[in-house]
């Protein structure tokens, strides 16, 4: 057993399962659903399945970090039982995050000399950003060190690839990253924009499909073209998926036929709270392992 705790946000959009399995503690970001707060808890507090309904009927939703405070009390448990902590957040490109966790570990480095506190940008989201903290518990778990362990995760988090689509873009024109006009006609041709997490760990449109079958067989192009050893890859993968199960089970059977040497299954989960805000029902993640993210 690691002698450091490996923990992260609720953001990495795994489930609450794995976590306790893996041995991960998660910080929760906060939304608002109808006017009433929620944590991000990885569904307990709210279901995807609902969630989703409920933005369809019409509710407003909002999304607010973790404070400094709440970065605070999670990293002093720890620190506490002396022990040190690795903790990854949501990407920069995204969120602020990352600046609230670092003012938390200043405060505590000076309450705390002998203990270490790393933060990492993971410059990741969804599932992406849980696969990267899945190979950090593979790391931790064969007996890697808390220092190689952050200095593998600066070193290596730009190998870490998402692919989005969505074939619903109400949430994408309401967030503006679709503008109105494209978003009307888009809709009206059926266009299902595809999306890249960049190297500064931001949303980027890259693409855009005509159909959804056209898209489904785009996103698998991209991870031959991008995956480490192309169809011969041997890493996990892993898929996020927002009331869209079927779209991200046909995806996933595309990449399992296309990349035969993939280790295991790929793993779906369900897009959270926080994610799910700002893409709404209809959108699709694909996420693994390849050539560094470069501009």
């Amino acid at each position: 057993m690691a002698d450091y705790v490996l923990s992260c946000c609720s953001t990495a959009d795994l489930s609450d399962e794995y976590f306790k399995k893996r041995n991960i503690p998660y910080v929760c970001f906060h939304f608002e659903l109808g006017g009433i707060d929620y944590l991000d808890d990885c569904g307990k507090s709210v279901t995807p399945e609902e969630m989703f309904k409920r933005m369809d009927a019409g509710e407003d939703t909002k999304t607010s970090q973790v404070s400094v405070g709440e970065y605070s009390a999670h990293f002093e448990q720890f620190l506490k039982e002396g022990k040190d902590v690795l903790h990854l957040t949501l990407s920069t490109g995204i969120s602020g995050t990352y600046n609230a966790a670092c003012i938390a570990a200043n405060e505590l480095r000076e309450k705390y000399p002998d203990r270490k506190l790393y933060i990492v940008d993971s410059l990741a989201a969804s599932s992406g950003f849980g696969l990267l903290v899945d190979k950090l518990a593979d790391m931790r778990d064969a007996g890697v060190g808390i220092d190689e362990l952050h200095a593998w995760a600066e070193d290596n988090k730009l190998r870490l690839h998402h692919w989005f689509f969505s074939t619903d873009l109400t949430y994408y024109i309401r967030g503006g990253r679709v503008s109105k006009v494209a978003g009307f006609f888009g809709t009206a041709l059926n266009i299902c924009p595809l999306l890249n997490v960049d190297f500064q760990g931001r949303l980027i449109p890259r693409e855009k499909i005509h159909g959804k079958k056209k898209v489904i067989k785009r996103i698998v192009e991209k991870m031959e073209e991008f995956a480490e050893d192309g169809t011969d890859y041997s890493g996990k993968c892993f898929i996020s998926q927002s009331a869209c199960m079927d779209d991200a089970r046909e995806v996933a059977d595309y990449v399992e036929a296309n990349f035969p040497k993939l280790s295991g299954k790929v793993e779906i989960f369900p897009i959270g709270a926080t994610i799910g805000s700002h893409t709404g029902p209809g959108t699709v993640a694909l996420f693994f392992w390849g050539k560094k993210r470069e501009d």
